[in-house]
C-alpha cells in the first residue's frame, strides 16, 4: 500500500535543500535519511533522503543527486509517497495511519449516522478528519479522544460525541428524529382508533 507521507517545498539555501510538509505522524521513520520514496510525479522519482534536519521548525531534506538549488526547486510541489504493509499498525494502540481511518463511517453514540471520513488533514495543532456527509456536505471533527470516543476497525466506523455547535444540524436531527416518532405514536395511535371502530360496527 502506499501513503503519502510529504509534499516538498521551496528550496532552502544553495545546497540542494528543501522545505517539507509533513504529512504523517512518523517522520522520524518515514522520513529518515536512507529512506527511497516514490513520487508523484513519478518522474522526479524515486528520491532516497541523504540528510535531514529541523530548521526553524520546518523540516529540511536533501536527496541523492540534488546538489544546487535549481535542481532544489525543481521538485518542489512534489509528493512523497511510502510503500507500507497494509497490515502494518504505529506501535501505539491510540493511534492509526490514514489509510486506515478513511472511509469510516462516522456516527453517534446512537447509531446516527454523520457520513464517512473521506480525508485526514494534519495541522500543527491537531489532526482533523474531513467528514463527508450524505448531501454532499463537509464537516471538520477535531480528532482528539473529547470528540472522538472510539475507533472500530472492525466495524468501519468512528464514534464521536460532538459539543455544541460543531454539527450544525445536531439538532435537527434530534428534531427528525424525535419527528419520526411522533408520526409512528400517532399512526398507532390511529391504527387502534380504526381497529375499535370496526369491533363497534360488528357489534
Amino acid at each position: 500500500m502506499q501513503l503519502v507521507v510529504a509534499r516538498i517545498g521551496r528550496a532552502h539555501g544553495i545546497k540542494g535543500e528543501v522545505t517539507v510538509e509533513v504529512r504523517t505522524d512518523e517522520p522520524e521513520l518515514r522520513l529518515g535519511p536512507g529512506a527511497v520514496l516514490l513520487t508523484d510525479p513519478s518522474a522526479t522519482g524515486p528520491l532516497t533522503i541523504e540528510t535531514g534536519r529541523v530548521h526553524s521548525g520546518r523540516l529540511l531534506l536533501r536527496f541523492e543527486g540534488v546538489r544546487d538549488r535549481n535542481a532544489a526547486e525543481a521538485l518542489r510541489n512534489t509528493l512523497l509517497i511510502a510503500e507500507i504493509d497494509p497490515d502494518e499498525r504505529p506501535e501505539d494502540d491510540d493511534e492509526y495511519y490514514d489509510h486506515q481511518l478513511i472511509d469510516l463511517d462516522v456516527v453517534l453514540a446512537d447509531g446516527t449516522e454523520i457520513g464517512r471520513i473521506s480525508e485526514i488533514s494534519h495541522l500543527p495543532s491537531q489532526d482533523l478528519f474531513i467528514v463527508e456527509r450524505p448531501d454532499g456536505s463537509e464537516l471538520m471533527i477535531p480528532f482528539v479522544e473529547e470528540i472522538v470516543t472510539d475507533i472500530d476497525l472492525d466495524e468501519q466506523r468512528a464514534v464521536i460525541d460532538p459539543p455544541p455547535g460543531l454539527i450544525d444540524d445536531r439538532a435537527e436531527i434530534a428534531s427528525a428524529r424525535d419527528a419520526e416518532g411522533a408520526e409512528d405514536s400517532d399512526a398507532a395511535a390511529a391504527g387502534s382508533g380504526d381497529a375499535k371502530a370496526a369491533e363497534g360496527d360488528r357489534a
